[in-house]
């Protein structure tokens, strides 16, 4: 299985004149590169692939003393990485997608390099050997895997200017953790980040919200100072290192809730939402502080890991059924309670949802059923539960 393990760097200044150079020599590859391949097919017709244009390196690094200054194999990967982004194109073409054509990359759009382990960069004495820059001092807040296979590390610089080596390791399959083999259901939700089957509610921490006065404040000082001043690009920074911190508060909570589910349960029951349409919605501000679709990403992989399963299950209806006898009981939005009149079933309206999905779940993947708070039955007349 493929991971990544990011950590910081704390370079020197002279390391992050080096640092930023390597970095502007790669994005004079990338835009060159796009720029032959456009004329080709402009003016010839020509198809120009990632090997035509990796065969031309040596000859350009011969006259070109940029380019002869960077590691070889990290040219390789930049020229890879346009190659990429041509195939997404040509892919989202066929699909009928809106194709988004690969453009030019400027210095706001270009802040990461890959090397391949071993061949310019690498682990000594405890710090992090890059060619042409030298040692760079790395925070370890967690240990790399000593089985695992280092393949590539990548070099990234933040918007606010901070800088971060990412390791792509090959790590072999991870035994399984002793499981209870419970299953639960997890309703993904705004009032609450999520609700489970077992009645624990998880409180939703509106990491952008909490941070949007901090954010006007800083954005009112900049408004009234001169446009490309001194202080004007001070408190740019410093908004982009705001927004940064409510990035990295979010995904600290989504790691250790994503890493708790996975270890405690063998089975998790989640909705197939349509993240990206609610994202267009009138919540569509709350569903972005939310990111869902990376909490959801977290728990696949980490799952996984873990030896537990996640399973997708219909959205539809979910909230408008009862657990305890599977007939429809209809609610507005602003109901928030759950009470059923035929079985009087009552619950929070989304423990009650989370109760749905894992029967759903439970009931397509044919898992026994155990440790369920409350009976869930199927066949009810009326019912959508399955």
């Amino acid at each position: 299985m493929q991971r990544s393990y990011r950590y910081r760097l704390y370079p020197s200044k002279a390391q992050v004149r080096a640092l930023q150079g390597i970095l502007e020599g790669h994005r004079h590859l990338y835009n060159a590169a796009l720029q032959e391949r456009q004329e080709a097919w402009r003016m010839r017709r020509v198809s120009v692939s990632y090997l035509m244009q990796a065969g031309q390196l040596k000859e350009l690094r011969s006259f070109d003393a940029e380019m002869a200054a960077l590691n070889f194999s990290s040219c390789q990967q930049t020229l890879r990485r346009l190659d990429k982004a041509f195939q997404a194109f040509f892919r989202r073409i066929r699909e009928g997608d809106k194709p988004g054509y690969p453009r030019f990359k400027s210095r706001r759009r270009f802040h990461s390099v890959a090397f391949v382990y071993g061949d310019g960069i690498r682990l000594k004495g405890g710090r992090l050997y890059v060619q042409g820059v030298g040692r760079l001092r790395v925070f370890f807040h967690r240990p790399l895997p000593d089985e695992a296979n280092r393949s590539q590390v990548v070099l990234k610089r933040t918007a606010a200017g901070e800088w971060y080596a990412v390791f792509q390791l090959e790590r072999p399959a991870a035994q399984p953790f002793p499981h209870s083999g419970l299953a639960v259901g997890v309703d993904m939700g705004l009032a609450y980040f999520a609700a489970l089957s077992t009645g624990e509610l998880v409180e939703n921490p509106r990491w952008l919200r909490q941070g949007e006065s901090r954010l006007a404040l800083l954005q009112r000082k900049q408004a009234r100072c001169r446009r490309g001043s001194r202080r004007y690009l001070e408190l740019g920074r410093e908004i982009t290192r705001q927004h940064e911190r409510v990035a990295d508060r979010r995904r600290d909570f989504q790691h250790k809730l994503s890493r708790r589910l996975t270890r405690e349960f063998s089975l998790i029951a989640v909705e197939d939402l349509n993240v990206r349409g609610l994202a267009r919605s009138h919540v569509a501000k709350s569903v972005h502080d939310a990111a869902w679709s990376s909490f959801l990403a977290m728990l696949r992989y980490k799952a996984e890991e873990a030896g537990s399963a996640v399973v997708e299950v219909e959205a539809n209806g979910t909230s408008q059924v009862c657990a305890g006898c599977g007939c429809l009981v209809p609610k507005t939005l602003a109901e928030r309670e759950h009470l059923c009149p035929h079985c009087g079933f009552t619950a929070p309206r989304d423990v009650n949802a989370a109760l749905v999905i894992l029967s759903r779940g439970t009931a397509r993947t044919g898992w026994p059923h155990k440790g369920f708070p409350v009976p869930v039955r199927a066949g009810v007349a009326g019912s959508r539960l399955l």
